[in-house]
C-alpha cells in the first residue's frame, strides 16, 4: 500500500446520492404536473394556435428537462462517486425550467 493511498480519507456517501435522486425525481414529477397543467389551461377554452403552439413549446421543453434529469439520475446511480453536474448541464436545466415557467406564465395570461 502507498503512502498516498493511506493518507486518502475513505469516503462514506452515506444516503446522499439516494436524497439527490429522489430530489431529481421529485423535481421531474413537479415538471411533469406543470407541463400537463398549462397544456389543459391552453386548451380549456377550445384550441386556438398560440395555444397550441405554446402547448407544444411547454411539451419540448419538458422533454429537454426530462432528458436532463434522467441522464443526471443514471449518473447519480452508477457509481458509488458519481461526477458533479457539469455547469453546462446545470445552465441548461435552470434555462428549461426558467423557459417552462414563462411559458406557463404566458398561458395564463
Amino acid at each position: 500500500m502507498s503512502a498516498s493511498a493511506a493518507a486518502e480519507p475513505v469516503r462514506d456517501p452515506g444516503l446522499q446520492p439516494e436524497r439527490t435522486r429522489l430530489a431529481w425525481r421529485r423535481t421531474t414529477l413537479s415538471g411533469t404536473v406543470a407541463a400537463v397543467l398549462a397544456m389543459k389551461a391552453a386548451l380549456h377554452g377550445g384550441f386556438s394556435v398560440t395555444g397550441g403552439l405554446v402547448c407544444a413549446l411547454c411539451c419540448g421543453l419538458w422533454l429537454g428537462f426530462l432528458a436532463l434529469a434522467h441522464r443526471r439520475i443514471r449518473t447519480l446511480a452508477s457509481s458509488s462517486r458519481p461526477a458533479p453536474l457539469a455547469p453546462r448541464h446545470a445552465t441548461a436545466t435552470v434555462l428549461l425550467t426558467v423557459a417552462m415557467a414563462v411559458c406557463g406564465a404566458a398561458l395564463l395570461f
